[in-house]
């Protein structure tokens, strides 16, 4: 990947963008924002857990996911939007503590095509162990087609 800056208008755009919809109802904090890199945050309530009170495996594939298509956003052209493709994700061990912290980075960047690999953490006492590991594909795909697709479907 080329060294690049973002700048302030398109920072702003992807701060906001971030937190739309159902990611907005999940919690997840942008912590930082770079080309092709992006970190979230959670802070864990009893809403995230599962029967066990561990994070719930949806908490974290959905981190891990979105955190990389913010990573992805960060490069593509301003007319294009991202959507995942696939992803692939490893539960490496249960996630305990009080927050979650999702470090993703884009691995290949395609015309179209990207791959991102995101590392989802879980903190307690503030001690990070890895705790899910993703490979998320995904598409830049021009916001005019999509803007065609709800067209064609509404």
């Amino acid at each position: 990947m080329t060294a690049r800056m973002l700048g302030e208008e398109r920072t702003a755009f992807l701060q906001r963008d971030f937190y739309q919809g159902f990611i907005k109802t999940c919690g997840f904090k942008l912590e930082t924002l770079e080309p092709g890199l992006a970190k979230s945050s959670l802070e864990v309530t009893k809403a995230h857990s599962q029967q066990d009170d561990f994070v719930h495996a949806g908490v974290m594939a959905t981190m891990a996911d979105h955190t990389a298509g913010y990573a992805a956003f960060s490069v593509v052209s301003e007319d294009s939007r991202i959507l995942t493709l696939e992803f692939k994700i490893n539960f490496l061990r249960p996630a305990v503590g009080e927050r979650l912290i999702c470090r993703a980075k884009v691995v290949k960047e395609g015309k179209n095509i990207l791959v991102a690999d995101s590392e989802v953490y879980s903190q307690r006492d503030g001690v990070e162990k890895l705790a899910a590991k993703a490979l998320v594909t995904l598409m830049a795909v021009p916001v005019e087609a999509l803007r065609a697709e709800e067209t064609a479907e509404g």
